[in-house]
């Protein structure tokens, strides 16, 4: 197994790439920036139908209103993520344009979400009130329109690209205010977006009868069908984990390319609950609480065998301070502490716990009678809850769970009990070598510098060099208590990471540290990809190991704005997360 991963090491940098690949970041940032349309209109949908469940009748009119903030949130999903993904791809372009000339990103926004409007809205004239009026279809203005809003928003940005890399802008005198003279700068790139889009509108409509948005649902429908099968469903799930224990988040590079099937099936799922049927699809947004039952792996049940079962003082503390943020979908405390990723004990259970719970999920939807998930939840919703509510308040949901938590903790154990002999062993020998008895390795644990598995393959090192496979040359050894000194005050600090979980973490222990020392120091957490905007108004940014594959984009525009950027490892990131004096003393001796 040891050989595996190795051969994993050897092709991270492969993977990595993969991961930055510009279109598939602004399709996760993009999507990511809309995610609180998902959540407040599921709440009002929540609203609307929830308590006809347990035999409530709300008023009507309050449940026509709910119902129409659903439709004016989440019904024009399609075109806000066209906004927000060109937006977020205009960025990565500017990194790449010649010196002197950029994007206006507000420009392309608005050109984006008129471009996919020509894609994907039917336009036609009906009569009302014996009057004639000019209507919208609004079919895929929402999450079926989802693939136009992604085509629209490159063509957009390339065509905006072309036009600005050659000069083909209106020029006006320099005594015009320069946002005017901006817009007179936009013109021809939007137009040409516009005229592009409008032209694949009419010879689709007129070749195919369907615009495009139908053209490419009609075209990918095999793949949809094939992601639902059982065999589409492991492997989406096995190649999650599997980038995952590699050290790459691996829903950064699996969901982009299947969000618009999954939200498009539970928008599907929830027309049929809402009239009365059985909905049957298994491959939804919410499918993540299953696959991914306490975090990327199906770690819900591992901290607690950790502290039920395990022997290891090591992985006896991992379990304790884990628990509670696995609960909530945030196992990075779990992954590098354990730690997790690149431990060849792991890679089996890691892959197969995740796979195994959709597989059951699938069988219980097709053939128990579990609804499929209907409702989004958030992210960090603990799974049980989650699953609970996103099918309808089902009891059988509950007995799936149950199910789903044994089956999860068989698959886990004996990999974690081999292991767990590995660190006792390790353990013992470094208490022997100092002279203690085997009990007093915890106390030698406590103050090591680093793990007791730091001898074997699966280290904590190697497994925080998995998920940093970029050096951070740049950053200073920590230096000496003069630097130390260093003065922090005023400082802003912005922790990234994936989701805003693990980074809420950091930007806590920050902020408890600064009480402790008297310091000035404020910190923010926040999603990368959502930073874009406010990243300006801070002095340091720190990005967790789970975005460090996007360390050198990040350090073009730090350096551009005059902002630190600090890039800590898995294991030292999480060590910091617990120590929030250390975490201050970190930021001093990290600082120019």
């Amino acid at each position: 197994m040891d050989a595996i991963v190795k051969m994993l090491e050897k092709h991270q940098p492969f993977f990595e790439k993969i991961s930055r690949n510009v279109y598939l970041q602004a399709i996760k940032d993009g999507f990511l920036g809309c995610m609180p349309i998902v959540l407040t209109s599921s709440i009002f949908l929540l609203i609307a139908t929830l308590p006809g469940v347990v035999g409530i009748t709300l008023p009507q009119p309050l449940i026509d209103w709910c119902n129409k903030l659903y439709n004016f949130t989440m019904g024009v999903m399609g075109i806000m993520v066209a906004g927000t993904t060109a937006k977020n791809f205009t960025a990565s372009m500017n990194r790449r344009m010649p010196a002197g000339k950029v994007l206006n990103d507000g420009s392309t926004m608005v050109a984006a979400q008129c471009s996919m409007l020509l894609l994907a809205v039917t336009q036609f004239t009906t009569k009302f009130d014996g009057s004639e009026l000019s209507v919208f279809d609004c079919t895929s203005m929402g999450t079926r329109g989802l693939f136009s809003a992604y085509i629209a928003a490159f063509i957009t940005v390339w065509v905006y690209k072309f036009c600005v890399s050659r000069d083909l802008t209106i020029k006006l005198p320099k005594e015009v205010p320069g946002a005017i003279a901006q817009n007179f700068r936009d013109i021809i790139p939007f137009g040409g977006a516009v005229i592009i889009c409008g032209i694949i509108d009419v010879v689709v409509r007129n070749l195919m009868g369907v615009p495009f948005s139908e053209l490419l649902i009609k075209l990918l429908s095999p793949l949809f069908t094939a992601a639902e099968t059982y065999p589409g469903l492991i492997l989406i799930q096995a190649a999650t984990a599997f980038f995952w224990f590699i050290g790459v988040h691996g829903p950064s590079i699996v969901q982009p390319g299947i969000d618009p099937i999954r939200l498009a099936n539970q928008a599907e799922n929830l027309q049929v609950l809402l009239a009365g049927g059985h909905p049957a699809h298994s491959l939804t947004f919410n499918m993540s609480l299953v696959g991914e039952f306490g975090g990327t792996g199906a770690t819900f049940i591992v901290p607690l065998l950790l502290i039920l079962f395990m022997k290891s003082k090591q992985l006896k503390a991992v379990g304790k301070a884990s628990i509670v943020p696995v609960a909530f979908a945030v196992n990075e405390p779990l992954l590098f502490g354990a730690p997790m990723i690149l431990n060849p004990y792991m890679l089996i259970p890691f892959v197969a716990a995740g796979c195994v719970n959709v597989s059951v999920a699938k069988f219980f939807i097709d053939n128990v009678g579990m609804n499929g998930f209907s409702f989004v939840v958030p992210w960090a919703t603990p799974a049980p809850i989650g699953i609970f509510i996103t099918t309808n308040f089902q009891l059988i949901a509950l007995v799936f769970v149950a199910i789903i938590i044994l089956l999860d903790a068989i698959i886990y154990l004996p990999f974690l009990k081999a292991y767990d002999k590995l660190l006792c062993d390790q353990e013992a020998e470094r208490a022997a070598e100092l002279g203690l008895e085997s009990d007093g390795a915890a106390t030698i644990a406590a103050n090591a510098s680093a793990p007791a598995v730091e001898q074997t393959t699966a280290s904590v090192e190697t497994a925080a060099a998995a998920a940093d496979s970029k050096p951070v040359a740049d950053q200073p050894e920590p230096t000496s208590d003069a630097s130390a000194k260093k003065d922090v005050d005023g400082l802003k600090v912005l922790v990234l990471c994936a989701g805003a979980g693990t980074s809420a973490m950091l930007a806590n222990a920050i902020k408890e540290g600064a009480a402790q020392t008297g310091e000035n120091i404020a910190s923010s957490a926040g999603a990368y990809g959502q930073h874009t905007a406010i990243m300006d108004q801070y002095d340091v940014i720190v990005l967790a190991p789970q975005v460090r594959s996007y360390y050198n984009d990040m350090k073009a525009d730090t350096d551009r704005l005059g902002i630190k950027l600090l890039a800590p490892r898995g294991k030292e990131y999480i060590d910091l997360t617990r120590d929030p004096a250390g975490a201050i003393k970190w930021l001093r001796e990290n600082l120019d």
